[in-house]
């Protein structure tokens, strides 16, 4: 019966793999570039089939290579999972933890810092992005996330509630007037996000549970950029209450069909659905939900149809 195959090997394997640099991935692994690439040679070797296209400039899986990335990353997580449920008994939360989350706002910045302080035998690895991580992909313990759903496979805890409103400055609108319907949209400039923080938007959600398509003057991936062009009057931008609400109350930014267009959404934190949760995945849910209870500026919790005075349009439109 021929042996399994070596962990270190699959590790080197994913990291590499994930980081598309083997100089990055022997960084990430705290080893030299070459251990690192005699632990791929190794394992190309064993199994008889090149995993990694590799050149000068750049990394690329084979599809042998996409295919044992899928199974590799479950292992991993298996393994980390049954070395956590050693640790169980001890209360001591210890290892790595990997984080995913949309945006280095203060209030979360708050949460990371404490987090740390508390459990300093645990070492935290926090990176910002607003392409949707797939956990078991690309191996992160937790995601944070603003959505409407939760993926297959995953589990994890409401940390807040918010709304996206379509809102424009004054400026724009004493312009181009205040749209009453969603289909005088087709006629404005809209400002575009990305669908999962891949694909650029092209409808924007209805109250009612369906969408509209509409039509893109400026996209970005970011929110707080999307909130910039809207405040510079590029256009109207769907945008969540949790980054609006000041500017809506200032009257710098003014709701826009508000009975009509958006939706709601939930803030979560996310993690695998598995029977055995790691310590440290435990610790960090527990932690982002009495975060979200006690930091009155962490999620939610903001309605903007107490928010904003009136704003005098001059006849170009009702506010709605």
């Amino acid at each position: 019966m021929q042996e399994p195959l070596e962990t270190s090997e699959l590790l080197a394997f994913c990291r590499t793999a994930l980081a598309r640099s083997m100089t990055r991935a022997a960084r990430e692994l705290g080893i030299p570039r070459a251990t690192l690439s005699r632990r791929l040679a190794r394992l190309e070797e064993r199994l008889g089939v090149r995993l990694i296209h590799r050149t000068t400039r750049r990394l690329q899986l084979t599809d042998a290579g996409e295919t044992l990335l899928g199974h590799a990353e479950g292992v991993l997580q298996a393994l980390r999972a049954a070395e956590a449920s050693v640790h169980q008994t001890d209360a001591v939360v210890r290892g790595e933890l990997r984080i995913s989350a949309p945006g280095a706002h203060p209030a979360f910045s708050r949460l990371m810092t404490s987090f740390a302080a508390r459990y300093p035998q645990l070492h935290l690895e926090v990176h910002f992005g607003s392409q949707h991580v797939d956990l078991l992909a690309s191996g992160y313990d937790v995601v944070l996330r603003a959505g409407l759903s939760i993926d297959p496979g995953l589990v994890g805890r409401v940390l807040g509630r918010t709304r996206l409103y379509g809102v424009a400055s004054p400026a724009y609108l004493q312009a181009r007037g205040v749209p009453r319907t969603v289909r005088e949209l087709s006629k404005h400039a809209c400002l575009l996000g990305y669908a999962r923080g891949e694909t650029r938007e092209s409808y924007w959600p209805l109250r009612r549970g369906t969408r509209t398509l509409v039509p893109g003057a400026f996209t970005s991936n970011d929110p707080q950029m999307l909130k910039a062009a809207a405040l510079a009057g590029l256009g109207i931008a769907l945008l969540p209450t949790t980054i609006i609400h000041q500017e809506v109350a200032a009257g710098e930014l003014i709701p826009v069909l508000r009975k009509q267009l958006g939706a709601d959404a939930r803030f979560m934190v996310l993690h695998l659905d598995r029977q055995l949760v790691p310590p440290a995945v435990q610790a960090f849910v527990a932690a982002a939900a009495e975060w979200a209870k006690t930091d009155p500026f962490a999620v939610g919790g903001f309605d903007l149809e107490l928010a904003g005075p009136a704003i005098n349009l001059k006849g170009k439109g009702r506010r709605r």
